[in-house]
């Protein structure tokens, strides 16, 4: 299979430099779009009421096994259908633990056709 360019995206959030728009590449874009998931409440976009995984709400519940294995499969369902075409769905993981306050959670996949593979980590706390 033929691998694709990587072409630029307008970067999130929105910027204008004394040059036009502020662009970003293929993985910069992902990364964007998925903290985008992560950070977005579900029922705070308007017209995608379901868009969004609402992780900031999660530092306030038992930082235990089971709410960790709850966020995995939110957190899978919810990439999916926003970065369909962007990445390989065979290849997303999800993987949240947890230490004292602090919740942790790692995001890894293969950009589709590109095949560049991507980990990211997520800390949140109680703290900020």
């Amino acid at each position: 299979m033929p691998k694709l360019s990587d072409p630029t995206f307008l970067k999130f959030p929105f910027h204008v430099g004394k040059d036009g728009p502020e662009l970003s590449r293929r993985a910069e874009h992902v990364r964007s779009q998925i903290e985008q998931v992560l950070f977005t409440s579900p029922g705070e976009r308007v017209f995608r009421p379901s868009f969004g995984a609402g992780v900031k709400k999660l530092v306030f519940e038992p930082n235990n096994s089971a709410l960790w294995s709850v966020t995995e499969s939110r957190l899978v369902s919810s990439l999916m259908e926003a970065l369909q075409g962007e990445v390989d769905p065979s290849t997303l993981q999800a993987k949240v633990t947890g230490e004292g306050e602090k919740l942790m959670i790692s995001i890894s996949y293969t950009l589709a056709r590109v095949g560049l593979r991507e980990e990211h980590q997520f800390a949140l706390s109680g703290g900020g």
